[in-house]
């Protein structure tokens, strides 16, 4: 390729992508020059604005606006023009009529649509033509809101086994389509939910709740609450489950002390049935009711208690779904029984608590009494007697007195034996001389407690019959003598 071949392709080249930044330069100019609102909401029946503004238009010309609409599907219609000279024109389409500026000029060619349609939602764009710039636009997105007409009910179902539909909610007719939640005192239920779309453009939500249908469930809560755009805060409906069941019928109020002459005595007949019983019947086995009693509504009053109410008495219920009966058999007294029931449980009761509070105050009284015992002895002086002062030479001071390490000087204290007693000791009484010091024998190192060196040879210091005296032992130390310590009675 030449020279002159390359300079030409960059010269194309280079002059597109100036042509490409000055269009995108404009079109930003213009998205910042035209100002419109970027989204409008606008509900049926009720009328909107929407705003253009041309801002600082400086040296360009403004030569006519035009306001078009364009559906989903890209079909473009012009609803409104304004120029300077020839004015306002409204050309041929499903706006003309509902649509008009609001100022009638080019620097605020606002426009006001009227009685809104849902079809109605879409683009609506604001376009200047000017020059030397060109078309200049902006564009509004119109959303159409609808607010739901919103229901609940419960459904009337018969007892049974078998999940049905209870109760239904409805939220019709709403843009954006509306939540439906549920909330209920019975476990075990569920929702099953649908959405409808409708030819306007809006949308019809239904919500039916499913339960299986005890007899128990009946009268019980249960809640739809309805959550939609348009709405400031969801919209609960609040209502009772309705399961109908044929009658169950009891006889009460009889308390097994008709005596002869009462004349408070009464039976009811209790219904349990929905819907409400249509009949309810008292008679007797024998077919006819005795003379002495009167009915009133579902009850059966005794006027005067005799031989003749000592029957069977019958009940018989009746609704749209079926009948039930019940039969109670009266057995007539000739005395009064003594009360019994809840006037026996009160004094059974009071008996019971009363032995309970003696209990608590026993308790009371004993800790209180071993708190002033426990103060009292803290005080007191000890109850132990102290020992009495030692004697001088008793045996307590022989004891602790300390001794010389040193052989005894002295002989053993005379023992005295008693028959049938303790040997009594000379240490326990100091006046009593010669008396045993301890119960030992003679010394071993006393040479007055040896025997003579002649074994034959009569010892004539003692009278026949004798015996020589031991040798005193009180100044022989404890630890020094060959016997144990004496234990000092």
């Amino acid at each position: 390729m030449s020279k002159d071949g390359a300079s030409d392709v960059y010269f194309t080249a280079r002059s597109w992508a100036i042509a490409a930044v000055i269009v995108i330069m404009l079109q930003v100019s213009s998205a910042q020059r035209v100002r419109v609102e970027t989204e409008v909401q606008a509900f049926p029946t009720e009328s909107v604005q929407l705003r253009c503004m041309f801002l600082e238009p400086g040296n360009t010309k403004l030569t006519q606006v035009s306001w078009i609409y364009e559906d989903e599907v890209a079909d473009r219609v012009n609803i409104a023009v304004f120029h300077p000279q020839y004015g306002e024109s409204f050309p041929d389409s499903r706006f003309k009529g509902r649509v008009r500026f609001t100022k009638g000029n080019l620097d605020n060619p606002s426009i006001e649509i009227s009685k809104m349609e849902m079809t109605d939602e879409g683009k609506y764009t604001c376009e200047y033509a000017t020059y030397p710039s060109g078309n200049e636009q902006g564009t509004t997105n119109l959303v159409m809101l609808a607010k739901p007409k919103n229901s609940a009910a419960p459904v009337i179902v018969r007892a049974g086994s078998t999940a049905v539909i209870v109760a239904h909610c409805e939220a019709a007719q709403g843009k954006p389509a509306a939540t439906i939640t549920w909330e209920s005192d019975v476990a075990g239920g569920k929702a099953n939910t649908t959405q409808v779309p409708q030819p306007d453009g809006t949308v019809t939500v239904r919500s039916e709740y499913w339960l299986a249908p005890a007899k128990t469930y009946n009268d019980n809560n249960i809640k739809c609450k309805v959550t939609q755009r348009t709405q400031d805060r969801p919209q609960d409906f609040p209502m009772k489950l309705s399961i109908q069941y044929p009658p169950a019928v009891t006889i009460v109020g009889y308390d097994e002390n008709w005596y002869i002459g009462r004349t408070d005595a009464v039976l009811e007949c209790q219904v349990d049935a929905n819907p409400a019983p249509i009949t309810v019947d008292w008679t007797s086995v024998s077919g006819v009711l005795p003379d002495a009693v009167e009915v009133a509504g579902n009850q059966l009053r005794v006027k005067k208690v005799d031989d003749s109410v000592n029957t069977t008495f019958v009940c018989e219920v009746k609704n749209v779904l079926g009948s039930a009966k019940s039969q109670l058999t009266a057995v007539v007294i000739e005395k009064r029984k003594p009360p019994k029931g809840k006037a026996t449980g009160a004094i059974i009761g009071g008996i019971i608590g009363a032995v309970i509070f003696l209990c608590l105050i026993g308790a009371l009284i004993f800790l209180f009494r071993k708190r002033q015992l426990s103060a009292e002895s803290d005080d007191a002086p000890p109850k132990h007697k102290p020992p009495p002062p030692a004697k001088a030479g008793s045996s307590t001071e022989m004891l602790n007195k300390p001794q010389d390490p040193v052989t005894e000087t002295q002989p053993l204290s005379h023992i005295y034996y008693e028959t049938g007693g303790e040997p009594v000791t000379d240490l326990d009484d100091e006046d009593h001389a010669g008396a045993p010091a301890n119960g030992s024998g003679p010394g071993m190192w006393d040479g007055t407690a040896l025997a003579p060196a002649d074994h034959d040879a009569p010892d004539d210091s003692f009278p026949e019959g004798t015996e020589p005296p031991l040798p005193n032992s009180a100044a022989v130390a404890r630890g020094e003598s060959f016997m144990s310590e004496p234990m000092l009675v």
